[in-house]
């Protein structure tokens, strides 16, 4: 296997991931509805991440052993928070005892989310909202192992292609060295961190907020919060605009969730924590 340079390496997998696996591949483009066909699949992956310029290292200690996960195809096919009320919604991810604990996070943090805020001009309500919904500030980031679940999805033929690019940036993920394999642990589908980054958002947004070296969005919290607050600005976010519903800032939301109760519970939130 030829090795390439990491710049190189970053440079090759840009363009798989722009084209899309299901389109650029001559290999694993198969999927399946059951777990027959997965390992021949996986195989085929494997190769086709090497010629993406993966390191075979990287490729070897994420999937090898990989197996199918029926449990992961169960809870994507039983998604419901979506569509609860907006009161429903609140009380599931943003109740009252929330409000409270955000508020104490704040002050616990002032010092790292002012640092941040003048930095990337995100309000520090917002990050801590967003923090508090997604993980209970930390408490809750998953503990699925993100290879298995992210190779599940990818060969079920719901959503083939999207999971497909995400494993790719996982991948990415382990060859630059934020992580490895064992610490990559999150939510059902592949989501990982303390705000809970898909795998592409983690490659393209996370920022080593600490200066460790590393993009950690586990076990960091500077990395976490200042990586949120880049894919807000990133997405289009205004400094000093304001975020609740009509607002400039509000359809950013969109970016971070597609659902509009969810964003209109993320506005609510964090306009209760800056109370």
């Amino acid at each position: 296997m030829t090795h390439f340079a990491p710049a190189v390496r970053a440079t090759l997998l840009a363009a798989i991931l722009a084209v899309g696996l299901g389109t650029g591949s001559a290999t694993a483009a198969s999927c399946g509805n059951t777990s027959a066909g997965f390992d021949a699949w996986l195989s085929d992956f494997k190769q086709d991440a090497m010629r993406a310029g993966i390191s075979k290292r990287a490729v070897s200690t994420a999937l090898d052993g990989v197996s199918y996960d029926r449990k992961v195809i169960s809870l994507d096919r039983n998604q419901h928070s979506m569509n609860l009320s907006l009161e429903q919604f609140m009380a599931r991810r943003a109740p009252a005892s929330y409000v409270a604990k955000g508020k104490r996070v704040m002050q616990q943090n002032a010092s790292l989310l002012n640092r941040i805020e003048k930095q990337y001009g995100v309000q520090k309500e917002v990050l801590v909202a967003i923090w508090g919904m997604e993980t209970g500030f930390g408490a809750n980031s998953g503990n699925m192992p993100v290879f298995r679940s992210l190779a599940t999805l990818s060969y079920d033929c719901r959503r083939s292609d999207f999971f497909k690019e995400e494993l790719m940036a996982a991948l990415q993920i382990v060859d630059r060295g934020d992580m490895s394999p064992s610490q990559m642990r999150g939510a059902w589908a592949g989501e990982l961190g303390q705000t809970q980054f898909m795998a592409k958002n983690y490659v393209r947004y996370a920022v080593d907020g600490d200066g460790d070296g590393k993009r950690d969005l586990i076990r960091s919290k500077a990395d976490v919060l200042a990586s949120t607050a880049n894919f807000l600005r990133s997405k289009g976010w205004r400094p000093g605009a304001g975020y609740r519903e009509g607002q400039p800032n509000f359809s950013v939301f969109y970016e971070w969730n597609r659902a509009g109760v969810y964003q209109k519970a993320l506005a609510l939130f964090a306009s209760q924590l800056a109370s």
